[in-house]
């Protein structure tokens, strides 16, 4: 159960007003945020990811489709720092819970966190820097702390604490080696290999073998996130859908847990969950890597440039760790890409979430009674979506606020004319059917009845750090999904069938007129989209930050280093930074960024009616 200390603390910052938050600040700061794991003070300091490009980058002429360096240097977790959609959204939390931006900077920043310049400082001190104003380097630079998931930090991770303390797979609690490897060069970089073939070479910096890095729970730090697990207890625990406590860390996101009750996930993992049922040998066993960081077929492959080309084609997971987000990278792209050196990177981040978003889903037509229209009378057709899961996690998972998935099925006649839709979307707007089949999580607070999700005036709310109930979450589960009762993870508000495994597919049924005259034959096409974050969510965040009257970011960094930045939001806030980059229409002077545009996953599926 959560502590008292904390419920009190809850309990009174949703009654103290803006005016306060100063001092506020001052009594939520003796709780810490990140009592776990290696803390700041590091004997040897996180490097910059700069000091790997020179050998794990393509040199003049190579392709940047297999180094390191390259493949890294577009995705979301190179530039978890330079997120607009992050930087709003941690002003939002700051402002309901003050101080709790520690706790989300610790993984979007782990080079700033773990040199102090958050909250933590080397010698136990503390600094105001849970907005992210005390941290080094700005938006468009390719060093200092705005540099996202380095490959220090990641190389540098152990399974364990360094005297066997307990291993942690979420809220980016990490053991860091802080040990010398053995040759004054600080350090071990970790990794897959043991080059005991002899068929690559070794490296020339300190280097160790660690089975850690070919395993899920590397990545269960960042994408298992529960409500803070602070110095007093957990901030929020989950309410049931009566309203009862039930003692658990309220869970944000559950990617890791997702695929560990799931038929991919390696024995070992499964929580004793795993039994001996026939589960496809495609899917058992299969680590996040093995999707996220798929194996190079490149003839040319190698791991740094001075390697032969070609000695690591079957053998080099590639850097590009994508998920499906588009949005952001194309932003960051036009905002930051030249200054960085990064825009081919973008590109390929681009495509290559294209491309997973692609191999995440299937979508089958099945027809049911149909009634043939006359010149006269009218007709009718039923349809069967199905939308089978194929990823080793919910679909969609991850960040819950603003992310979405949705059928948008459409008849058209003979001539190709569109008579009946279900899902449509105004690409102008960035509205959305309201009677739309949509795939999400909305998580709320419960306000003594139910589990409240918009405001006294109906408008959507997004409170992640003082969440502590879920309305609903129709996601579709991976293969084999065995949380139909795990509270964490388990579906609300939604039938994936019973039993110890719940099915990894969604059957959606459809009923749709067909006007007299129609021309035939009829037929039906279903697309599922995903977007990245949706209308209402960034109205949300500028909403939040006009109402409270949130800092510019300039003004509210103030004296921080370097500033005032010249990229970035400058003279506005976070959130209307955001959202004028959300607004910013294509024309023909600029691309523009639109609205998180909805991209297609899996294929369409197109039937013809037959009687």
């Amino acid at each position: 159960m959560r502590s008292h200390a904390v419920a009190l603390l809850s309990v009174l910052l949703l009654c103290v007003g803006s005016a306060h938050a100063a001092w506020w600040q001052g009594v939520s700061a003796a709780l810490d945020y990140t009592p776990h794991g290696t803390q700041p003070g590091l004997t040897y300091q996180l490097l910059g990811s700069g000091g790997c490009q020179g050998c794990h980058s393509g040199n003049s002429g190579s392709s940047p489709t297999f180094f390191p360096y390259n493949t890294w240097a577009g995705s979301m977790m190179a530039n978890a720092t330079r997120d607009p959609v992050f930087w709003a959204a941690l002003d939002v939390a700051n402002h309901d819970q003050p101080g709790v931006g520690d706790y989300c900077l610790r993984c979007h920043t782990p080079q700033g966190w773990y040199g102090g310049h958050v909250v933590k400082v080397g010698g136990g001190g503390t600094i105001d820097g849970s907005n992210g104003c005390q941290l080094a380097g700005n938006y468009a630079r390719d060093d200092g702390d705005y540099s996202g998931e380095t490959c220090h930090f990641c190389h540098r991770l152990l399974p364990q604490g360094p005297q066997g303390q307990a291993a942690y797979t979420q809220n980016a609690a990490a053991w860091l080696d802080d040990a010398d490897c053995g040759d004054g060069g600080g350090p071990c970089r970790r990794g897959p290999y043991d080059y005991s073939s002899g068929t690559v070479a070794p490296p020339t910096h300190p280097w160790a073998y660690s089975s850690y890095h070919t395993q899920s729970a590397q990545c269960g730090l960042c994408h298992n996130v529960s409500t803070p697990d602070t110095s007093a207890g957990p901030l929020k625990t989950l309410l049931d859908a009566a309203g009862h406590d039930t003692g658990v860390p309220f869970p944000i996101e559950r990617t890791f847990r997702e695929w560990q009750l799931s038929d991919f996930a390696d024995l070992i993992f499964r929580d004793g969950m795993g039994d001996a049922r026939d589960v496809p040998a495609l899917a058992l066993g299969r680590q996040c890597q093995d999707c996220h960081m798929p194996t190079s077929t490149d003839p040319s492959a190698a791991a740094c440039n001075i390697e032969d080309p070609g000695v690591r084609m079957g053998n080099l997971p590639v850097h590009t760790l994508v998920g499906g987000n588009t949005w952001v990278p194309s932003i960051l792209s036009g905002e930051y890409g030249a200054a960085l050196g990064r825009n081919a990177a973008f590109t390929q981040t681009v495509a290559a979430a294209q491309q997973m978003l692609q191999n995440a889903a299937q979508v089958t037509v099945t027809q049911g009674a149909y009634v043939a229209p006359t010149p006269a009378s009218a007709g009718s057709v039923a349809l069967i979506v199905r939308t089978t899961n194929l990823s080793g996690h919910k679909l969609p998972t991850g960040y819950s606020e603003g992310r979405r998935m949705w059928l948008d099925v459409q008849v058209r006649d003979a001539g190709n004319a569109l008579i009946a839709e279900s899902g449509a979307y105004d690409a102008n707007g960035a509205d959305l059917d309201p009677q739309a089949r949509v795939f999400e999580v909305l998580q709320g607070i419960w306000n003594g009845s139910a589990c409240a999700t918009n405001d006294g005036g109906g408008n959507p709310q997004f409170h992640f750090v003082l969440n502590d109930c879920i309305a609903k979450d129709n996601r579709i589960p991976p293969l084999g999904f065995s949380g139909g009762n795990d509270l964490e993870t388990q579906p609300v508000g939604a039938n994936y069938g019973g039993g110890a495994h719940l099915h990894n597919y969604d059957d959606a049924p459809y009923s749709f007129v067909l006007p007299a005259g129609t021309a035939l034959p009829v037929s039906v096409t279903a697309t599922l989209y995903y977007q990245t974050a949706s209308k209402p969510y960034i109205a949300f965040l500028r909403d939040e930050a006009q109402t409270y009257g949130f800092a510019a970011e300039n003004a509210l960094c103030g004296g921080g280093p370097g500033r005032p930045f010249a990229v970035g939001p400058q003279s506005r806030t976070r959130a209307e930074y955001l959202y004028e980059l959300w607004n910013d229409a294509p024309s023909d002077a600029q691309p523009g960024y639109g609205k998180s545009p909805p991209q297609v996953a899996g294929n369409p599926a197109t039937t013809i009616v037959t009687p």
